[in-house]
């Protein structure tokens, strides 16, 4: 029998089946007309993004990146990263088409049929690297998060050629491609920041060993004020580049310790968003730091955004650069195993920074 619009998916089974099972996602929920919240996308009131609490008179540093090498430029990047832990980038050097196509190649794909789509999902996916899958963890969380995503781990050009959607897989290995060089100019400048003057071979495969891209899907929600599109976190990466839409949506935590000072990343055209993750900050001992940030959902437009997730290998240990141990700094982090990290952050559902702690000493 077909849920009712006033009381939708009162059993959760039949949710499951919908949403998961059968690749609807909230894509399927969202283009049913639902005039009210489904109860299992419902936040404890805690969770929910109160509007009042929203600081508009501060705004996250934009910085112009045509000047990067200049002592002026790097002192902005790394101080952003030291106090922020999030900044925008503008003037980069990813192409702006590059940028609109992996837009438009995002709508392509969850404009897919749900069969489709679900060919990707944890189920029937060829490949780890490969997944189509709604909210964050669903088997963990006590209410679930308000988005779509697909996630791309690149592992060779030839297994994305195999294995990715054919619908986005150009794109999106364009947009890895041409980001490159602008990620290796941010961690020139903030390892120089930290006085670690050359990124060798190992350094780089410390720093970014691995590549992971997301294209999120955050439908229009019944209900909005009730439910997030991404619950609070921080990333386990080290560093995350953002290509977020003109719609916004993206808040992150100002002033530590303040729990109710949150900042709005408004979208400036053609501008990256970049945040430090928790490798990072591990790495840099707590020097940079990676921010707590959330997606609220929308009660009237469709939006997307496309984050590059730069990473250590799983295989590298990760713990304070010996460097700074070496200059005398006393390690605040132990060195852990990165896919361990990784497994810890993904067992449980978005608890803003807890994950950090697994690596303190």
């Amino acid at each position: 029998m077909a849920p009712t619009l006033a009381e939708p998916f009162a059993d959760s089974s039949a949710l499951t089946e919908f949403v998961i099972n059968q690749g609807n996602g909230v894509k399927g929920l969202s283009e049913m007309g639902l005039k009210a919240l489904p109860k299992q996308y419902i936040q404890p009131l805690e969770e929910r993004l109160s509007m009042n609490k929203i600081l508009d008179q501060e705004a996250i540093p934009i910085i112009d990146m045509s000047k990067w090498e200049d002592p002026q430029v790097a002192k902005s990047i790394c101080d952003a990263a030291s106090k922020w832990g999030f900044f925008q980038i503008v003037n980069h050097d990813v192409p702006v088409q590059v940028l609109e196509n992996v837009k438009q190649a995002t709508y392509r794909f969850f404009g897919l049929p749900a069969e489709e789509k679900n060919k990707y999902s944890k189920e029937h996916s060829p490949s780890n690297s490969v997944r189509f899958g709604t909210s964050f963890s669903p088997q963990a969380e006590k209410a679930l998060e308000w988005k779509d995503y697909l996630s791309l781990f690149y592992v060779s050009d030839e297994e994305a050629f195999a294995l990715w959607p054919p619908a986005c897989r150009d794109q999106v290995l364009d947009y890895m491609k041409k980001s490159e060089v602008v990620i290796k100019q941010l961690l020139q400048v903030l390892m120089k920041g930290l006085n670690v003057t050359e990124i060798d071979q190992t350094k780089e495969s410390l720093l970014m060993g691995s590549m992971r891209t997301n294209l999120n899907y955050y439908p229009i929600c019944p209900d909005p004020e009730l439910t997030v599109g991404v619950g609070r976190h921080s990333d386990v990466s080290t560093l995350t580049m953002l290509l977020q839409d003109e719609i916004g949506g993206l808040f992150v935590k100002g002033n530590e310790g303040d729990d109710d000072n949150w900042i709005h990343v408004r979208p400036i055209k053609g501008s990256l968003v970049i945040n430090v993750g928790d490798a990072l900050q591990i790495l840099s001992n707590r020097r940079y730091r990676s921010v707590e940030h959330r997606v609220v959902a929308n009660g009237s437009k469709n939006r997307i955004s496309v984050p590059i997730f730069v990473n250590p290998s799983p295989s590298n240990m990760i713990g304070p650069l010996p460097e700074l141990i070496a200059s005398g700094e006393k390690p605040i982090y132990k060195q852990v195993l990165y896919s361990d990290y990784v497994k810890h952050f993904f067992s449980k559902a978005h608890d803003g920074k807890k994950t950090v702690e697994f690596a303190q000493l």
